[in-house]
Order: structure tokens, then C-alpha cells, then sequence
């Protein structure tokens, strides 16, 4: 008999019938009214997932690709800019940055922890940055940054405020607008509970002037010509048609439930996760003043590999988790709990962990 699979990643995520169910359906033109019509609601629906009037893209693309397009459209070679780094997908932010020839300097914080407003504002006083670049919410260490306070001292010293929700995105509230950040770039294949394919990326009005003085090489990338597409209802380039069809349902059920409790719901199952694995005796990376709400990041008891672990639970039970990344690999393992996720399935997580241990 085939086991289930209870796929506690923080993504890709479980997708819900409904949406796999919308998502089975014939293709249409592309180039067509029926399409220009979809795009249109669903750009309409993510803006207010990110809680922004602004200018918003979809792109098909994983995460990482919506990161390069942000960096691209507002940067010129050479730029200062500043990186918040407080796990592998800080350093991601880095890579692609150097990639592109910009004058990279990074904030290192302790793994499991997040950014120190005050180390951070320090920083900025001592030199002047074009952009700073940081996670909303770190997936490789569970780590939720407080974007608030982090905008707020950035747009003191001028500098373009970017960050990387892709994890964190409808796991907790962000105010796009109402905190003056300027792009923030999410995915698919995290809360919104879809198959990995689509990046979303909101661009201010500022980024737009950052835009016109960019050097940096575009093409797929390219903010202008998305835009100009857009506006009549189109992609640049071929798009995957059946991701568009799920992103409406998803958008849907998301609606459907209400954006606060969403963001409710996602806290419980952090509780529950958080509050069951410490009952096992486990410790956890990040304290529970900076947990995220989409994934636990946990040590194994003392002598055991973490992803040895995993893989006993895994083939025991069905039960998929993450592992560690950069130094905390083989040190951690990551339990997801975003998106189409349950009570139930943390709870049979949490009792396969307890039969492994």
C-alpha cells in the first residue's frame, strides 16, 4: 500500500484540490482577451496580498529569478549597496548582487537570529548606500525579521528599501505601503500554495527612478517592457497559462478566509509546531521573539545527524522535512508549516519525530 506524504518543506507547499482541480483546464491564447482578463484580476488580487498600490509583476519565474529582477531594474555597476544577512538566502541576495558587479558589504548576523536595528543604523551612518537588500523571513533558519523597523531606519538615510518575502509573504502582515517599501518580491510556491513557477515583485514609484538610471544588462527581466505588456494585458514572453488559472484560485480561497486570518492561522501552527517540539526535548534555532511563521528550524539530540534523521522519519512515516543549509548542514532539520497546512499534518509530524527520536 502507498504511504501518504505529508510534505512539511517551507516549499514547494501541499496544494490544495481546488486549485489542482482549477489548473486542469485547456490552454487559450495567451495573446487573447480571455487571458488580459485573468492577468488583470490576478495582478489586482496578489497587490492586495502585498498590501500595495504599486506597480506589481508577475513573472514566470522561481523566487531567485524575481530577486535577480529586482536587483537588475534599480542598479548600475558599481553601486553601494547593503546586505542584511541573517541566513542562506541573505547570502543568495549577495551572490546575485556580485554577479552583477555591484559593491557589495554585508551585515552577518548570528544564525538564528535577526537583523539588530541598531547595528543596522549604525552601518548606514557610516557610509551611503543606493539600496539595501534583506529577508522579510529567513527559510533557512526560521528567522522573521522585523520589516517595520528595519524600513523605517533605512528610508532614514535614503536608500531603496528591497526585500525578499518569498517565504514569509501572507505567514505574517506586510504593509508594502503603509511601510515605504519599495520592492518586495514573493513567489508561488510558498503561502499562496501553488506549484513553484510564478514570482511576484511590487516596484515604488522611487524604484521606478531608481530604474531610469540603472545600467545594469536586462532582457527577460526587463521592467519596462513587463510593464508596457501589462498594461495591455499581456505577458512579454510565453507564460505558464495553468499557474495563472491557480493563482485565481488561490486568490479565492485566500479571500475567502480573510487576510487576518491567514496570518492567524499561520501563528497557531507555529505555536503548535514550536510548542510540540520542545515537549520532545528538542532544541530550536531561533528564539520565539524572532520564530517565523512559515518554518521551525530545530536541532536533532546530541550524536545524531540531523539529515539521518529526517530520513528515518521520511521512510518510517512519509513525513518530509527540510534540512540544513551552508554551515547548518547535517545540524538542523526544518519543519514547514505555511501554506496548505494543518493541524493534522503537524500533529502526525510531530509524533513521527517522537517515534524516530
Amino acid at each position: 500500500m502507498l504511504r501518504k506524504q505529508y510534505l512539511m518543506i517551507p516549499g514547494p507547499t501541499m496544494v490544495p484540490e481546488r486549485i489542482l482541480r482549477a489548473m486542469v483546464r485547456e490552454m487559450l491564447n495567451h495573446r487573447g482577451p480571455e487571458f488580459a482578463k485573468i492577468l488583470t484580476s490576478v495582478t489586482e488580487g496578489v497587490k492586495k496580498c502585498f498590501k500595495t498600490k504599486n506597480d506589481l509583476f508577475i513573472i514566470p519565474s522561481s523566487g531567485t529569478g524575481g530577486m535577480e529582477a529586482a536587483a537588475v531594474n534599480v542598479l548600475s555597476e558599481g553601486d553601494d549597496v547593503l546586505v542584511l544577512n541573517i541566513g542562506a538566502f541573505g547570502s543568495r541576495w549577495t551572490k546575485i548582487l556580485k554577479a552583477f558587479h555591484a559593491n557589495v558589504d554585508e551585515i552577518k548576523f548570528e544564525r538564528g537570529k535577526s537583523a539588530d536595528v541598531e547595528t543596522v543604523e549604525k552601518k548606514l551612518k557610516s557610509k551611503k548606500y543606493s539600496v539595501v537588500f534583506f529577508q522579510q523571513n529567513e527559510t533557512s533558519t526560521g528567522v522573521l525579521n522585523d520589516v517595520k523597523s528595519l524600513a523605517e531606519v533605512i528610508k532614514k538615510y535614503d536608500a531603496l528599501v528591497v526585500v525578499d518575502a518569498v517565504s514569509g509573504l501572507l505567514t505574517a502582515d506586510l504593509r508594502t505601503d503603509e511601510w515605504g517599501i519599495d520592492v518586495v518580491v514573493a513567489a508561488s510556491q510558498k503561502a499562496f500554495m501553488l506549484p513553484p513557477g510564478l514570482s511576484f515583485v511590487s516596484f515604488s514609484k522611487k524604484a521606478w527612478d531608481y530604474y531610469a538610471n540603472s545600467k545594469m544588462p536586462k532582457f527577460y527581466w526587463d521592467f519596462k517592457s513587463m510593464k508596457d505588456w501589462a498594461d495591455k494585458g499581456q505577458n512579454p514572453f510565453t507564460p505558464p497559462v495553468s499557474l495563472y488559472y491557480g493563482l485565481e484560485e488561490s486568490i479565492k480561497m485566500l479571500e475567502e478566509e480573510g487576510m487576518e486570518n491567514v496570518f492567524e492561522r499561520h501563528k497557531k501552527l507555529r505555536d503548535i509546531t514550536r510548542t510540540g517540539l520542545k515537549k520532545l526535548g528538542l532544541k530550536l534555532l531561533s528564539s520565539d521573539a524572532a520564530a517565523s511563521c512559515a518554518v521551525t528550524a530545530v536541532f536533532p539530540p546530541e550524536n545524531i545527524n540531523a539529515d539521518d534523521l529526517r530520513k528515518k522519519i521520511k521512510e518510517k512515516y512519509g513525513v518530509v522535512s527540510a534540512g540544513g543549509q551552508e554551515d547548518l548542514k547535517g545540524k538542523i532539520f526544518r519543519i514547514g508549516h505555511l501554506g496548505y497546512c494543518s493541524e493534522t499534518d503537524i500533529m502526525v509530524s510531530l509524533d513521527a519525530i517522537s517515534k524516530c527520536l
